[in-house]
């Protein structure tokens, strides 16, 4: 039988909501080690009163995030799902070939949030050949890219928005009906940042309606759950939250937990700490 939580445990190790009815529950907590980058299911507020520390996983899979978001572009414009089902099902020899996809090289692209994974996508999107801009809470001095000074102005002037930027109250549905329908019937949205940034009824909305043309989605509102309407469509390509589901990535955060947890019990300094 579980041991219920109580006195005696000084850090634990959490991958989703740590509120404060969880620290409380655990009156010797000094370290949450989380095993993500995001932190907005902590409660960083409580912790604090509480002087306990938090710390996560930066850097080690902003690579592999960027990697993903680059392949979800490619696989909305191309329909990789699409024609991969279409020769499985043996289609092909029967139905010849489906219909024409999209060009990406060229397009205009707008990140949402030029942070350490959102900069890492916008040197790879340089590749492609198309304009760059981007939208975050102050403009940045060391890029060559187009600053937007709002998440709609910078939709309405591009033709595919990746979504960068942390989770929290503050991001909460920053991708309202407004700037998804700056983006237009063309445009592309591919978010692999937090399911709640996106207003998800207004995405799905505006898919159906064509009033959007297609979406690339590696996290929801409610994960593992995903709108019915989204299952269906050719122009969405669906992922189960794997920006960093890859063997070296996660051995990576692996360690990086280990070794805020070592440093905690040894009284040296954390790695890797929250603010």
């Amino acid at each position: 039988m579980q041991s219920e939580p109580g006195p005696g445990i000084s850090a634990m190790v959490a991958s989703g909501v740590v509120d404060a009815a969880l620290m409380d529950s655990l009156p010797d907590l000094k370290l949450i080690a989380l095993g993500t980058v995001g932190y907005d299911g902590v409660d960083l507020d409580h912790a604090r009163r509480r002087g306990i520390s938090v710390t996560n996983t930066p850097d080690v899979l902003t690579d592999d995030v960027a990697d993903l978001a680059v392949a979800l572009i490619l696989a909305v414009h191309r329909k990789l799902p699409r024609d991969d089902a279409h020769v499985r099902a043996g289609r092909w020899p029967v139905e010849g070939q489906p219909s024409l996809t999209r060009r990406f090289s060229g397009r205009r692209s707008g990140i949402v949030g030029l942070g350490r994974i959102g900069l890492a996508i916008a040197r790879r999107l340089e590749g492609f050949g198309g304009e760059i801009a981007y939208h975050s809470r102050h403009p940045r001095e060391d890029v060559p890219y187009r600053y937007a000074d709002s998440a709609e102005a910078l939709a309405a002037s591009v033709d595919v928005l990746v979504v960068a930027t942390p989770g929290g109250a503050e991001t909460e549905k920053l991708i309202d009906r407004r700037v998804i329908d700056a983006l237009g019937p063309d445009g592309v949205i591919v978010n692999i940042a937090r399911g709640s940034v996106i207003d998800e009824e207004a995405l799905v909305a505006a898919l159906v309606d064509g009033r959007l043309g297609g979406a690339g989605l590696d996290v929801f509102a409610q994960e593992p759950h995903v709108p019915d309407a989204l299952l269906a469509m050719e122009n969405v390509v669906l992922l189960p939250h794997q920006g960093s589901g890859t063997v070296e990535t996660r051995a990576a955060m692996a360690a990086l937990v280990i070794a805020n947890l070592d440093a905690f019990f040894a009284g040296e300094p954390l790695p890797t700490p929250i603010g």
